[in-house]
């Protein structure tokens, strides 16, 4: 078992990463705006699906990769680093957009399509593969026990968080869209403070040494 604050720093990784801009919160803030809160929810339940496909994936795929591959955690230790890196540099890019600005003409999609398409919109991004295969080393110890067991323990932890935190999105984003709107200095505060949290993580990454 991975010590709880361990745990707790990885809950706290994940927190940072799941309230940084990406397709699947572009698609749960389109579909709750354009459709209702019911449309959302039934969008997350699909995404948080996603979620658990490629955690299975990854945990096996960890446990080979660690015991077979020399140098491996140095490898997934460098793509962690430029990925972590590269979620900054979007959060502040030029004319970066703001994620509330949806199409409000966007048809209104049954519930078993609004489901397959937020399960697809997370198992076909590459991204969540990358964040998954570069970050967790960074908390698994061989002294903890089993790889795969931690694994999916971090797999399990980062699902709560990012359902919390997409649930509470789904349920608030016709207000939040409304206050950005009125109040456009946050977005620019969100985005610098986002960039500044993901490069301390890179820099910590890079800096952290094998188990």
């Amino acid at each position: 078992m991975i010590p709880f604050h361990e745990l707790l720093f990885f809950a706290l990784a994940a927190l940072v990463l799941v309230i940084s801009p990406g397709p699947n919160m572009i698609y749960l803030i389109s579909r709750t705006i354009t459709q209702g809160r019911k449309a959302g929810l039934t969008s997350l339940a699909g995404v948080i699906c996603g979620f658990m496909f490629h955690i299975v994936m990854v945990s096996f795929g960890l446990t080979a990769i660690l015991f077979a591959v020399p140098y491996a955690y140095f490898v997934l230790k460098t793509l962690g680093t430029i990925y972590l890196l590269y979620l900054a540099y979007q959060a502040i890019k030029p004319n970066s957009r703001n994620i509330f600005d949806v199409d409000k003409n966007i048809k209104i999609d049954a519930p078993k399509k609004l489901f397959s398409v937020g399960f697809l919109t997370n198992v076909l991004n590459p991204k969540v593969a990358v964040f998954y295969l570069s970050f967790f080393p960074q908390f698994i110890k061989t002294e903890y026990g089993s790889v795969l067991t931690q694994s999916l323990e971090l797999g399990i932890t980062q699902v709560f968080v990012s359902f919390s935190i997409n649930f509470i999105i789904v349920l608030t984003a016709a207000k939040a869209a409304l206050f950005f709107a009125k109040n456009p200095l946050w977005i620019r505060v969100q985005k610098w403070f986002m960039a500044s949290v993901l490069t301390f993580l890179a820099v910590k990454m890079a800096l952290s040494k094998a188990k």
